[in-house]
């Protein structure tokens, strides 16, 4: 049976629903977050200062042509709503509460102007502060 909720969301119509995939959405997700300056995709883990060796998945992913898919970024995709999962680094000096308000409001903009999904979340985890190099 078909609602009047049906009927009005950009995803289903008479002629058909359109379904969009976590790939889909995590692609639009990782290139909001860096349209965002002094803020930095992260791997999730944690390194050792100076270590910048590639972990294994990083090689396989090189190997692969994974790379573009970011660690640290996850996505749940339902039919109208989607939730977002960031792992990031901030440049050093920048107010990281502002800076995380903006990759989340940007986010969501990008997310449901380009999908037509909701996004009812954007969890974001701060894994490090980088420094700029000397």
């Amino acid at each position: 049976m078909t609602t009047a909720a049906d009927q009005q969301h950009p995803l289903h119509s008479d002629l058909g629903t359109t379904t969009i995939q976590d790939a889909a959405v995590l692609a639009l997700v990782n290139v909001a977050v860096q349209e965002v300056e002094n803020v930095y995709p992260s791997h999730g883990g944690t390194r050792l200062p100076g270590d910048n060796s590639p972990t294994v998945g990083e090689f396989l992913g090189s190997v692969t042509g994974g790379m573009n898919r970011s660690r640290g970024t996850s996505v749940d995709v339902g039919e109208r709503q989607a939730a977002v999962d960031l792992t990031l680094n901030v440049a050093y000096g920048q107010p990281i509460a502002q800076i995380t308000d903006v990759v989340r409001q940007n986010v969501i903009q990008r997310v449901e102007s380009l999908t037509g999904l909701e996004v009812t979340e954007v969890n974001i985890t701060v894994n490090d502060v980088t420094f700029p190099d000397q």
